[in-house]
């Protein structure tokens, strides 16, 4: 390896970081800290950035590649227009099951995004106090306050989603017990169950289990009959899925022959 500086760009060293990764299939932190000419914070930096974008995987003491075929993460805008009317009938259908006076929590995701801003919308919603891990869905909550209370729930920023991961991110979640948790995935399986694409996500929605009591599933159709990196929690653990009338059936088929109950919401409101 060639020994280069601090002074690189670091959109130039990172990609070389990369390429090292890719070509070794994992390397240690020490050995890119000296390969580079950079300190082990510079590098832990970079790897944490590679992994943002799905490039690699982080592991303790150095870095993964990230096996091919394996569909990078998108980010939180480019999930925002795929599928945008099926996840806003999801969001609308998802309302439905909220009223005055419960604690609720909110997953970091494009389609619970959208759940946060129809709530919103519903004027008749009082006294509602609402966790979340995601900047976005408290954006989207603002104009409800003080008609709603809004609590983030602390942590590490994780820009590509803007959700707040560990360290220091399930603290409050480890302290409450409220009544519904509204969860996002990118895989929903029969056998493999709800997996996510990120390993930081999937530990956060874990803990938003633990901390509910009633575990509400918001999945575009695009995330039926597909299984991801990090495992969230057995279909068991879900008391109902709600997806879009772009659902294949015979994937829904299989989940409801689990045992899980299933919601198709279409913007006509019908499902």
């Amino acid at each position: 390896m060639t020994s280069t500086s601090e002074s690189m760009p670091a959109e130039v060293r990172r990609e070389r970081m990369l390429s090292l990764v890719q070509d070794q299939d994992f390397v240690r932190i020490a050995a890119l800290a000296e390969a580079f000419g950079v300190s082990v914070v510079t590098v832990r930096g970079d790897l944490d950035a590679l992994e943002a974008q799905g490039l690699i995987r982080r592991v303790r003491g150095g870095a993964r590649s990230v096996p091919l075929g394996l569909q990078s993460e998108p980010s939180f805008e480019q999930s925002l227009g795929s599928s945008a009317l099926e996840k806003v009938a999801i969001a609308k259908a998802a309302t439905a099951l909220v009223t005055s006076g419960q604690s609720i929590v909110i997953d970091a995701g494009s389609t619970t995004a959208f759940f946060a801003r129809e709530l919103v919308a519903r004027r008749d919603l009082t006294d509602l106090v609402v966790f979340t891990n995601s900047l976005s869905a408290a954006h989207e909550l603002e104009p409800a306050v003080p008609r709603f209370t809004v609590v983030l729930s602390g942590g590490t920023l994780r820009s590509l989603q803007h959700s707040l991961v560990d360290p220091m991110g399930g603290r409050i979640l480890e302290n409450i017990h409220a009544d519904i948790a509204f969860l996002s995935c990118s895989g929903i399986h029969p056998e493999t169950g709800v997996t996510n694409i990120n390993i930081a996500e999937a530990e956060m929605k874990i803990r938003m289990l633990r901390a509910t009591s009633r575990h509400i599933l918001l999945a575009d159709s695009s995330k039926l009959d597909r299984t991801d990196l990090a495992p969230v929690c057995p279909l068991s653990d879900i008391d109902l899925l709600i997806t879009g009338d772009a659902a294949d059936e015979t994937a829904l088929s299989r989940l409801r022959d689990r045992g899980l109950s299933t919601e198709i919401a279409t913007l006509s409101g019908r499902g």
